[in-house]
């Protein structure tokens, strides 16, 4: 047993105590009464024994399970508490490699560990909840050496599946935490207090109803099962934010990038463990590139790249770069990923097979020395496309994986005598993370392939962090492979 809550009036309570003392030695349990505290609302002393023992608080200054009962000192102090937590942590973040301290700050630092607190007690207008987003910017900039503006801490701010980095803002989450936590809790709060003969009206889920309904007038609040989820809740928001930053991109890289940003998969690489064995490890420049692609960050100053062409402060010249080396081993690399991938799967396979030639004499990427579907084996070849090159803009920057699809169908084209006897797979990515239909489709059968033989229901999601984190890993390559080589001075 840890802990025991009872209610009631003074007497009903005094007399519970007993019961539970009495009992309780029956079958060793004792009650400790210098940590038993007795909350009630007025401050007249209780002389009733054995309660008379316990610490005694107001409803103001007293917190149940770890949340305040009250928007009064209680709130104060937990708040406050989880903010020098943070601060204390924030410090600690930056001695570690940035990747580790990206995952801690999103899974652990930031909102998950204030969402007991949001769900339990009515604490959106705290002053406390703005000083805390201010601590989360700060500690995301410091870890990954990336200067965030205030468009660009919106973005962060987002799900990683709307583009964001899945640092939620606790000030934007608070209503909709309540807000579901009620809504979930209702049939339990009614059956424990049917007894009750005092009026039960929640005056503070009605006040966050009308804060949530002012905030998204355009929405309905949702009802049934759907409101018994946070997501119900807070998904107005996330598309309304989505939108406005949406609309306010002023030029066809900045929408390209932020269509980019929320497609599928694009963001994998942000839920991958960073474990250097299985090649998930970013380093700190490489998480510093990825981290400012995805917001739209200046990554360098300006400078003229080995090619000649002149690079701007955002680098995204290298992605392109056609003397860049590291387009050619990121090529290698996500090659080698699926045929290993295949192997795995017990689908025997070969890399740039002897023999195969398109109509422009050079082989494809790979090769299935078995069947994959309908008796035929399979052709891949590997393609990973800039989304923000000039060339692709007009169609990036509407429709997001518009370039991939474009890369696949050219390798069609190229690979059609192919497709006559083997079926033929264009792998296709683009270096912001937008991956082609037909690619997407391959690789959730590979996922499922592999999940049948080593029993593991997340092995498509580690393929797709694999190859994501690859992806991230060479566009860190071919960014700084546009800073001229320096020369050494004796």
């Amino acid at each position: 047993m840890d802990d025991v809550t009872l209610g009631g009036s003074r007497e009903v309570v005094a007399n519970d105590v007993r019961t539970v003392t009495n009992k309780g030695e029956d079958v060793g349990l004792y009650l400790n009464t210098d940590k038993s505290e007795l909350i009630t609302k007025s401050s007249t002393p209780v002389n009733i024994s054995p309660i008379n023992q316990f610490i005694s608080l107001s409803s103001d200054t007293a917190s149940l399970l770890g949340a305040p009962l009250s928007s009064g000192i209680a709130m104060d102090n937990s708040l406050e508490k989880k903010l020098n937590d943070l601060r204390r942590a924030s410090k600690r973040l930056q001695l570690i490699s940035s990747h580790d301290a990206l995952v801690l700050l999103r899974a652990s630092c930031s909102a998950p560990k204030l969402m007991h607190v949001l769900r339990s007690a009515p604490c959106h207008d705290h002053a406390s909840l703005n000083t805390i987003d201010n601590v989360l910017r700060t500690c995301l900039i410091n870890i990954t050496n990336v200067d965030i503006t205030d468009g660009q801490w919106l973005q962060a701010s987002l799900p990683v599946k709307t583009g964001g980095l899945g640092i939620r803002s606790v000030t934007a989450i608070a209503p909709s935490a309540f807000l579901f936590s009620v809504t979930s809790t209702l049939t339990l709060q009614t059956e424990l207090l049917r007894n009750c003969h005092f009026d039960l009206q929640d005056n503070c889920y009605g006040h966050f109803l009308t804060v949530w309904r002012d905030r998204h007038p355009s929405f309905e609040p949702p009802t049934g099962a759907t409101a018994c989820k946070q997501r119900s809740w807070d998904k107005p928001y996330v598309n309304t934010t989505y939108s406005s930053l949406l609309s306010a991109q002023l030029d066809d890289v900045n929408r390209a990038r932020l269509l980019a940003a929320s497609a599928a998969h694009s963001g994998d690489w942000l839920h991958a463990l960073p474990i250097s064995s299985c090649g998930l490890r970013l380093d700190n420049e490489a998480v510093r590139i990825a981290v400012g692609l995805r917001l739209g960050a200046n990554l360098c100053a300006q400078h003229v790249c080995p090619c000649g062409a002149s690079v701007d402060c955002r680098g995204i010249h290298g992605l392109s770069c056609k003397q860049n080396g590291g387009k050619t081993a990121r090529h290698a690399y996500i090659n080698d990923l699926i045929h290993r991938g295949l192997v795995r799967a017990g689908v025997s396979s070969v890399k740039e097979p002897a023999g195969m030639l398109r109509s422009d004499g050079k082989r494809p990427d790979g090769l299935t020395l078995v069947p994959w579907q309908a008796g035929r084996n399979m052709v891949w070849d590997v393609t990973v496309i800039d989304t923000l090159a000039a060339s692709y803009l007009p169609s990036t920057s509407t429709t997001a994986g518009s370039a991939a699809e474009i890369a696949a169908s050219r390798k069609e084209v190229k690979y059609a005598e192919l497709s006559a006897t083997h079926i033929f797979v264009p792998i296709a990515f683009e270096t912001l993370g937008p991956i082609g239909a037909k690619t997407l489709g391959f690789l959730r059968e590979l996922g499922r392939r592999l999940t049948r033989v080593t029993n593991d229901p997340c092995e498509p999601a580690f393929l797709f962090q694999r190859l994501s984190v690859a992806i991230q890993r060479f566009n860190a390559v071919c960014v700084l492979g546009t800073c001229p080589l320096q020369q050494a001075v004796d």
